[in-house]
């Protein structure tokens, strides 16, 4: 996307839902692409670091995909299949689902969440590009003041 130059009295006017909207797409969109690439997709991920008693889950118990989609309502798209997702991860053997119908990390799928979540680093370094830590702080300070403006 080629931005198009503006000056800082027209940057002022711009409205910020569309820029945090665009920015969201963009971002969400690379992401995701540097993930494929690698050979995993976001919600694959995200299935992986919330079955793990190593990472976002407290305490390793399996879950239904109702549970997970819970789990994850803030961050799921609507796009987002965690059921299709996590029968993929069940084919290669990172995840195995009981009677109950939960799902389980396994030890293959642990180890895939290592190996993933080095991909991290790469990703946050491309999109931060020419953003030195304060004005990325300031920004996320601007919008933290616009969402406090805006929520009763």
């Amino acid at each position: 996307m080629t931005m198009q130059e503006l000056s800082d009295a027209e940057l002022a006017a711009q409205p910020a839902a569309y820029w945090t909207g665009v920015a969201y797409q963009a971002l969400i969109a690379f992401t995701r692409a540097e993930q494929a690439r690698a050979g995993f997709s976001q919600p694959q991920f995200w299935l992986l670091r919330n079955l793990s008693a190593n990472d976002i889950s407290a305490d390793g118990r399996g879950m239904t995909v109702g549970e997970l989609e819970q789990a994850m309502s803030t961050y799921l798209r609507a796009e987002d299949d965690l059921g299709a997702e996590a029968e993929v991860l069940r084919e290669r053997g990172l995840l195995r689902r009981d009677d109950a119908g939960r799902w389980w990390i396994t030890g293959a799928g642990e180890e895939a969440r290592t190996e993933w979540k080095k991909y991290g680093p790469a990703i946050r370094d491309r999109i931060h590009r020419g953003i030195d830590d304060a004005d990325y702080v300031t920004a996320l300070k601007v919008l933290r003041r616009m969402i406090e403006n805006t929520t009763p």
